[in-house]
């Protein structure tokens, strides 16, 4: 029996949580028949491992493993500590009540419910990742009435322009092709006044080493290089901040 549609798009007899039933609204193009049988809507299917869309080096490799994933999570116990050596992103993106934030590489999901947390109940958190095992177990952990999942690729986010009061990138950007690419789309997808972050763990002199690893796949960002992209695509008020390897940027769209 075939499945019957509803009018926003989603299949009757799928359960469809309400945040992805509201990030429906937020999409270019919504797909006919979208896949969110495991909890998160897909929009790669198996296209991203055909095309070559992101890098295949060991970094790579890990995080899209169930191992890495796991790791991954205890990982981010300590990210989130060294977030205090600034501010965490929720506390300086002056989120509105009952607004949009965007959380771009949202691996195990906890910023993105911290978003949530902002946002409250009448607003909309979603947090895109590339990978199945990520995404799998953000669902499990995070997910919820107003925070939603997504598999898209950060350098062809799947949002309208100006869609987001805020959005914010933790340790991802060194992990994909073309940096510069994604920061320019999450420019795009944030609303005018608006404020994103984004944080890289490969950033300055004591990370140049990265690049001597064998097929590391990992970017080294330099001292200055986020924040003039952030510049160069019409950000004011940025600001960079250094610990050790880690760099923290943010700014405001004009």
């Amino acid at each position: 029996m075939s499945r019957r549609r509803t009018v926003d798009g989603m299949s009757a007899n799928t359960t469809v949580s309400p945040a992805l039933r509201m990030a429906e609204q937020l999409l270019v193009d919504p797909p006919q028949n979208p896949d969110v049988s495991r909890g998160y809507l897909d929009l790669l299917g198996e296209r991203s491992a055909e095309t070559g869309d992101r890098n295949t080096g060991a970094i790579q490799a890990l995080w899209a493993s169930r191992l890495g994933s796991l790791f991954y999570d205890n990982a981010q116990t300590v990210v989130r500590r060294l977030m205090t050596a600034w501010q965490e992103p929720t506390e300086w993106l002056n989120l509105p009540v009952g607004g949009t934030a965007l959380d771009v590489g949202s691996g195990p999901g906890n910023v993105t419910s911290a978003l949530g947390r902002a946002v409250g109940p009448g607003g909309l958190a979603l947090g895109v990742d590339i990978s199945e095992p990520m995404l799998a177990r953000a669902v499990r952990a995070e997910g919820g009435p107003n925070v939603g999942f997504l598999r898209a690729d950060a350098q062809r986010l799947p949002f309208r322009d100006e869609s987001f009061d805020a959005v914010v990138s933790i340790a991802m950007l060194q992990l994909i092709p073309d940096p510069s690419v994604a920061v320019a789309e999450m420019v795009r997808v944030l609303r005018a006044g608006r404020r994103m972050a984004v944080m890289v763990p490969t950033a300055g002199p004591a990370a140049a080493a990265l690049r001597y690893l064998p097929n590391a796949g990992a970017h080294v960002f330099g001292d200055d290089e986020l924040g003039d992209a952030f510049e160069r695509l019409g950000l004011v008020s940025v600001r960079t901040k250094n610990v050790g390897t880690i760099q923290w940027v943010r700014g405001k769209k004009a």
